[in-house]
């Protein structure tokens, strides 16, 4: 149900910043190309305004807006943003070549930064506070006289407003009446909470200007700061996908547009677009090459996956029992966790996504009972879903004997001032043939997996195309040292679908085969050959007779 604290405000500003604030943060690294990529994602989205960068600040942004104002990006709902600084001291605006930039960048509108804190003013612009309203009111009037509309980012605004109120104030003042549209109020350090928040934006409304609201997380409260704001009177929102940012990055944008839309009820996005959130969010995740966090509200993995029995339990008789919104609303779905604190009702609904009835409660109560013994021996079903449905095909029907495995064995070998060699035989019989086949790699488990695919690919080929792309070890009782039970998971693709699944034992090579052979008879079990047919294919790898 929407509770809005107010009517939706006219106009109100979805304000993207990814692709400059957000492209701070450590080890995202965006080129021109990605840019544009993720520029048609946000638009997509229904976002209003799309900040580009900093034309003529470096030559990656200057480039950026070249190509957009070639048409290479045609933006359906977004309206191009130029980021840039007020004009430097001892110049006029017409004179500054970075003013110039955002004459030129063939964008709409122009967001420019200003000095709002006295003593960045003085210590860090190195000027007097009246000569920084000025070239404030400079740029603000230069720009606005050659057609474009502006927005102005008061940085460290309510660090300054707590040091010097009356400096900060007439800075937004100053703003507004040189002409600019939306005067934004930076927490630039992130340090602010939402009550200091909410006080001071109340203050800055007695200026008359329209205000926005710009977040850093600092503190973790950057998505409550701008909700606060928003009650307190501003009418944009600035944030970044995903929360990207410097230091602990920035208020996430989707989660504060879901916010207000399915909690404010106030209709910020072209209609249906907040159910396209979770795909366009993880889309924009693969371009920024920044694993997205499952943990992240709304869109994340886990923003609706249950483990908990009891929690199950509720959610057969109404899933929004335990979730505060139907995760289709924003493109998401409920996930069903397995686990040692799994009871009944979680392995129910987890068997019906699988696609098998467990209604019979004995059972259920059966492949309950297996789920818990597998667990306190260290293996995990809420990580290797692949593995839980194997567990229940066993348990149900029985799995086709599609290979059958009678000994494997790994050699590794060393020689002075050299690498390692690596390699694996493995004896097995599929499809009635039977196989002696070695692999080597440059290690135990990428040798186990090409002698594993050069056994199998005479007789079932489309294990070509399954390729290992995650591995991960944990040791489970510590303090054992080197002869203590490890759990291995391993992430198969086919490139269509990715999978996992789980192996455990004393023996780190062991518990990889497991896990290993389990990937294997996972996508064979779901293999469709005619659509593996109708792909490119891709190389094949041919077994190696031994012997």
């Amino acid at each position: 149900m929407s509770n809005p604290a107010r009517p939706l405000p006219s106009p109100f500003h979805v304000y993207d910043t990814t692709l400059r604030d957000g492209s701070q943060q450590e080890g995202l690294n965006l080129s021109v190309n990605d840019k544009l990529a993720i520029t048609a994602l946000l638009d997509e989205l229904g976002v209003d305004f799309i900040e580009g960068g900093w034309p003529g600040a470096n030559p990656g942004d200057t480039t950026y807006f070249s190509e957009m104002a070639a048409g290479a990006v045609p933006l359906t709902n977004a309206t191009l943003t130029a980021f840039g600084f007020t004009r430097r001291v001892g110049m006029t605006a017409a004179d500054d070549p970075l003013t110039a930039a955002l004459r030129d960048s063939h964008a709409s509108v122009a967001c420019i930064v200003a000095k709002s804190h006295d003593r960045h003013v003085e210590q860090a612009l190195k000027t007097t506070l009246r000569e920084n309203l000025a070239m404030v009111a400079d740029t603000v009037s230069h720009l606005r006289a050659e057609g474009m509309r502006v927005f102005v980012d008061c940085e460290h605004f309510f660090d300054g407003y707590r040091a010097n109120p009356a400096y900060a104030l007439e800075v937004v003042h100053t703003a507004a009446d040189a002409g600019a549209e939306v005067v934004v109020l930076c927490d630039t350090n992130g340090g602010m909470l939402p009550s200091w928040i909410g006080e001071i934006v109340s203050a800055a409304t007695t200026t008359g200007a329209q205000l926005g609201i710009h977040c850093h997380n600092d503190t973790g409260c950057a998505v409550a700061n701008t909700m606060a704001a928003v009650d307190a009177g501003a009418i944009q929102v600035q944030g970044t996908v995903n929360g990207y940012g410097e230091r602990t990055g920035n208020a996430d944008l989707v989660t504060v547009v879901a916010n207000l839309e399915l909690k404010y009820g106030w209709e910020l996005l072209p209609a249906g677009s907040l159910r396209e959130a979770t795909r366009l969010s993880h889309a924009i995740a693969e371009v920024t090459n920044v694993p997205p966090s499952a943990r992240q509200p709304y869109v994340g993995l886990s923003s609706f996956a249950h483990k908990a029995g009891l929690h199950a339990s509720a959610i057969k008789v109404d899933p929004l029992l335990y979730q505060h919104i139907d995760p289709v609303e924003v493109g998401n779905d409920m996930r069903m966790l397995v686990s040692e604190m799994a009871g009944r009702a979680n392995i129910q609904i987890k068997g019906s996504e699988l696609g098998f009835d467990l209604s019979d409660r004995d059972l259920a109560a059966r492949i309950t009972e297996r789920v818990k013994v597998a667990e306190a021996a260290g293996y995990t079903y809420e990580s290797a879903d692949a593995s839980f449905e194997l567990l229940l095909r066993r348990e149900l029907e029985g799995l086709p004997t599609l290979f059958e495995v009678h000994s494997w064995r790994v050699f590794t070998q060393s020689h002075a001032g050299g690498e390692a060699d690596t390699e694996c035989i493995v004896r097995l019989t599929a499809k009635g043939k039977a196989q002696r086949v070695v692999g080597e790699g440059n290690g135990p488990v990428n040798a186990l997996d090409h002698a594993l695919l050069n056994a199998l690919s005479p007789a079932y080929p489309v294990v070509d195309r399954f390729s290992l792309i995650d591995y991960r070890v944990r040791i489970l009782d510590q303090g054992h040292g080197t002869d203590a039970t490890v759990r291995v998971l391993i992430q198969t693709t086919d490139g269509r679908r990715i999978w996992t699944t789980v192996g455990v034992g004393q023996n780190i090579i062991e518990a990889s085969w497991e896990a290993l052979s389990e990937a294997y008879l996972y996508g064979l079990l779901h293999a469709d050959d005619d659509s593996a047919a109708a792909r490119p294919a891709g190389p094949q790898r041919q077994p190696t007779p031994v012997g």
